[in-house]
């Protein structure tokens, strides 16, 4: 499998490259100056890409590689695959689900705590030694919150499962209702804000689903309500979220993703009630190494004519 062209558009993990170097000929495209005709001199030997969450296989990208077979993300989401256009021409997509739940709802609830507890405004006045000038105001409390997820897939079921070891009561969202459950349902996500404290986002982006928590959602959230996002930005309206949350109409929030990634809004890096990460979800070193090798298993799967171990398209 040597001279199989595996493209990678961006940098992951350095794990993820030295076992792709290990069983292809990886080509690393954001080493390359001129992207456009290093596309078209390896055109005929690129038979993989491996995507992620920020970089993955657009219906250009996949025009420029004829001998295209795969594509394989290091990320469960897969928004940024034409999925349509792998269909049409026989492509298929693989991502990495489940070994990454736990992290991602590990920091839905850690984003909570933060936001409620404003641990990284009390770690900030301490450190500037303004405790020596008094004690830090008074907080809001976690347990016995109810927490409202978008989305009870793996990850929402994870942070429902996590938020009640906090005796806190679970609420949900989704396409359908799922009575196997014994959480509360509501129909619309304006339902579901109205009647949670914490409103946490866990579902997959798509055309349904983008500016998924708008204006509307917003204000039923209302100002002591708390918008976790650990889904992806354009889950949620940011030119809203940004003016609710400086006019006070939002209590707080805790942001993982962002519309424009790497940009976020300036006007929240002033604002004591919001946390802000760099989507750093699935980023622990153990999920990270386990993500990579599911994606080199796909791709020896697929290539070995095997059946795919976590199939999409």
């Amino acid at each position: 499998m040597e001279s199989i062209g595996v493209l990678m558009p961006a940098p992951m993990s350095s794990y993820l490259e030295q076992e792709l170097e290990k069983r292809f000929n990886l080509l690393k495209l954001w080493t390359v100056p001129q992207k456009p005709q290093f596309l078209k001199d390896h055109s005929s030997s690129i038979r993989a890409v491996v995507g992620n969450a920020g970089n993955g296989a657009d219906a250009e990208l996949i025009e420029k590689l004829p001998k295209l077979e795969i594509v394989a993300s290091f990320s469960v989401g897969v928004d940024k695959v034409d999925l349509n256009k792998c269909r049409e021409k026989g492509i298929r997509v693989t991502n990495t689900p489940d070994v990454l739940t736990d992290d991602v709802a590990d920091l839905a609830i850690g984003l909570t705590l933060a936001v409620l507890r404003r641990l990284c405004e009390c770690d900030r006045y301490v450190r500037s030694g303004q405790w020596k000038k008094g004690d830090y105001k008074l907080t809001t409390k976690f347990t016995g919150k109810t927490v409202g997820i978008i989305g009870l897939g793996r990850i929402g079921k994870a942070v429902a499962k996590r938020a009640e070891a906090f005796s806190c009561p679970i609420a949900y969202y989704s396409r359908t209702a799922k009575p196997e459950l014994k959480y509360k349902y509501y129909p619309t996500v304006v339902e579901l804000a109205s009647n949670c404290d914490v409103l946490v986002v866990a579902c997959p982006l798509t055309e349904e689903t983008r500016h998924i928590v708008n204006r509307e959602v917003i204000d039923a959230l209302g100002p002591k309500g708390v918008l976790i996002n650990i889904g992806r930005g354009p889950h949620v309206d940011e030119v809203e979220l940004v003016s609710a949350l400086v006019e006070g109409r939002l209590g707080g929030a805790g942001l993982d993703v962002y519309e424009k990634e790497p940009e976020v809004p300036e006007q929240l890096f002033g604002l004591e009630n919001v946390v802000l990460l760099p989507h750093v979800g699935s980023g622990t070193v153990e999920t990270r190494n386990v993500m990579a090798d599911l994606v080199v298993e796909n791709l020896e799967a697929h290539f070995l004519k095997k059946p795919l171990l976590t199939p999409v398209v």
